[in-house]
């Protein structure tokens, strides 16, 4: 063999990433398109998980039922989500992340066309659950998925850390820009309950072609393995971490459930802002500050990043609870988006203290049990809030909701900093 041969074979091999076994082999810059793939996905997904948000106070004034029922259709979403969590957000170490995640778009542009051809009280519903079904499928596949990516994009083990502040982002991100879309499409464009699910078909069909030709990074079994729904547990000698992380991210996501539920509403019955634009900027200012703080603080330690999201999540959330009792919107709205930025550093710290307690091989299974806990956050306390109005003034629920996420994310944060000041 020739020199330039040699060293054509050599450029060639150094451009392959390794293949799981008995998957196909493709290039780094194959890897690191299938990277972009997945992340538009994975926006996508979560930006049309919040697009009804804004669009609640319509349906409510159209069809004039009460908040409760609001409570109940974003239930059916919770429930969804932690369903399918349970059942199938682990499968992808098994059956590959691809599989799951074309999986999970699928059911979202079902529940797309479901929120255009049934769009009462209980096609709400129905579309809500196939939209959190959707979801739950996706979001430790996903975030799993873009880490090994990126890793064999970059040959760099230590490129994960950059994916998962990256997943972080685009999950809260997404978030944030469907309540956003959603409220910008219902106020400045004719048929506020149909062009905004229309956009999000199209997106869906775009982010389900582009995933086919992302590459797999899961090995095929080498044995057939049997089913079993998500084990809720912790990995052996992990307990106190992983349940730290666990609770982090039910803190989290509560702050979170507050605002793509019942802030809406509140806004509209207590300070008597019916905008539709202004509901849908409220919910993606907090989320928006989420997913930016993350890339903001992004160079500072994981234990200062912890100890700041709780600062920011408590601050934020005591400045929302003594604004709602003042009557003083500004206030409610800037102590969510403060209390929001809190939110993206806890949580992603939680994700990623709760994925570095295994190796890859069970990374999906570990990842999906704590997503599990953190969207029974984002729903239990929620429906929670729901029934409590029905006995109590609006203002003693909303501080006791505020008191009781405020507990639980110091509880998490003291654990999850002391672990990561002992692992420096």
């Amino acid at each position: 063999m020739s020199v330039i041969e040699h060293r054509t074979g050599s450029s060639r091999s150094a451009e392959v990433a390794p293949a799981p076994r008995g998957r196909r082999a493709h290039t780094r810059r194959r890897h690191d398109a299938g990277f972009w793939a997945v992340a538009f996905a994975f926006l996508s997904v979560m930006a049309f998980a919040t697009v009804p948000a804004p669009l609640y106070v319509i349906y409510q004034a159209r069809d004039g039922f009460p908040t409760i029922t609001t409570t109940v259709v974003f239930a059916a979403y919770g429930v969804g989500v932690v369903g399918s969590l349970w059942l199938a957000g682990h499968l992808s170490d098994v059956h590959g992340r691809k599989p799951l995640i074309l999986v999970s778009v699928a059911l979202e542009l079902l529940a797309a066309v479901l929120f255009l051809v049934w769009n009462d009280v209980t096609g709400l519903v129905v579309a809500r659950l196939v939209t959190g079904l959707g979801v739950g499928t996706l979001t430790a596949t996903a975030t799993a998925h873009l880490g090994e990516l990126r890793v064999r994009a970059t040959g760099s083990e230590a490129s994960a850390k950059g994916a998962s502040v990256a997943a972080g982002a685009v999950n809260l991100g997404g978030l944030s820009l469907g309540a956003l879309v959603g409220g910008a499409l219902a106020e400045f464009v004719g048929q506020p309950l149909m062009v905004p699910y229309v956009v999000f078909v199209i997106a869906l069909t775009i982010a389900f072609v582009v995933v086919l030709a992302a590459p797999e990074t899961v090995d095929r079994p080498v044995s057939p393995v049997p089913y079993r729904p998500q084990r809720l547990q912790a990995p052996e000698g992990q307990g106190a971490a992983f349940w730290a992380a666990g609770t982090g991210a039910f803190a989290a996501l509560a702050v979170q459930g507050l605002f793509t539920s019942v802030a809406p509403t509140f806004l509209a019955t207590t300070f008597h802002v019916t905008d539709r634009l202004a509901a849908g900027a409220t919910t993606f200012g907090v989320f928006a500050a989420s997913a930016l703080s993350q890339l903001v603080f992004a160079r500072l330690s994981q234990r200062s990043q912890i100890r700041l999201g709780v600062v920011l999540l408590v601050g934020g959330l005591a400045v929302l609870a003594v604004a709602a009792v003042l009557l003083q919107v500004g206030g409610f709205i800037g102590g969510g988006v403060v209390a929001g930025a809190g939110v993206g550093l806890l949580f992603r710290a939680s994700i990623a203290s709760a994925g570095a307690l295994v190796g890859p091989e069970r990374r999906g299974g570990v990842l999906a049990a704590t997503f599990l806990i953190a969207y029974a956050g984002l729903t239990v306390p929620v429906v929670a809030v729901g029934a409590a109005l029905l006995v109590f003034p609006t203002i003693v629920v909303l501080v006791g909701y505020v008191v009781l996420v405020a507990v639980l994310a110091v509880f998490a944060g003291q654990r999850l900093a002391a672990r990561a000041g002992s692992a420096r």
